[in-house]
């Protein structure tokens, strides 16, 4: 069992049997990450896959459970990167997981370019001016807001990692999707599948997963929607069905 800072805690991760060292003041991961770990493309045996904007690793340590291939978490803050380290030791995955210390901006010069199968990436939802939003915490600043990457920086480091014809998700907020479209063509990536995240029916979309592939022919499939929660705040059957909970 790994040693847990004052702030500390663990979680189970969502319908797995692991478990992730998570901190309030720190860092949580959030139902979006679980969502795109499932949305998500991957190999299921062997493969190489990149996690961008990897926080504590909880993409990481999902996707392990749904493919053989290995699985390299980019992440720039050192606090961040240690708690997934330890979260990755503690569930024994090291052989398959890694976690590297670097900027997004600098991706492809620091794991390599066109030696990816997959990537994924959870980028900041805020634009760094969007003060409203702006949390107390540095660290959920950097993680909610554009201030260290942008949404560009994001899905032009997913195109330099992938080889042709891989495969790439984001989740991200739906009044974010021309954005999103348009910077993916712009760097080659055809969007292929998308889904709207709907917290309660009858309510507005809250989320957007979106996967595209490099170089691909023009064709964008929308799956049906997906529903959390009944109105009675209990999950609803899709979303039991999905993570088993």
């Amino acid at each position: 069992m790994p040693e847990l800072l004052s702030d500390e805690r663990l979680d189970h991760l969502l319908g797995k049997e692991g478990q992730i060292i998570q901190s309030p003041t720190v860092f949580s991961y959030s139902l979006d990450a679980a969502l795109l770990a499932q949305f998500a493309w991957v190999p299921i045996q062997q493969g190489k896959l990149v996690d961008l904007c990897a926080g504590n690793g909880a993409i990481p340590l999902f996707l392990s459970y749904r493919t053989k291939g290995t699985i390299t978490g980019l992440e720039i803050q050192p606090r961040l990167v240690d708690m997934a380290e330890r979260s990755i030791q503690m569930n024994e995955k090291q052989d398959q997981l890694q976690m590297v210390e670097g900027d997004v901006k600098e991706a492809g010069k620091q794991l390599g370019y066109g030696l990816y199968d997959a990537v994924t990436c959870n980028p900041p939802y805020f634009l760094a001016n969007e003060s409203s939003n702006r949390n107390a915490s540095e660290h959920y600043t950097i993680a909610r807001h554009e201030v260290l990457c942008t949404l560009e920086d994001c899905i032009r480091s997913a195109a330099d990692l992938l080889k042709q014809g891989g495969k790439t998700a984001f989740v991200h907020r739906p009044e974010r999707l021309l954005d999103i479209v348009t910077l993916m063509r712009q760097y080659r990536l055809e969007p292929k599948r998308m889904q709207l995240v709907y917290p309660k029916e009858g309510k507005e979309a809250n989320m957007l997963l979106i996967e595209g592939i490099k170089d691909a022919k023009p064709g964008l499939k929308v799956l049906a929607p997906f529903i959390v929660y009944e109105q009675d705040d209990t999950y609803t059957l899709q979303m039991r069905n999905q993570f088993n909970v």
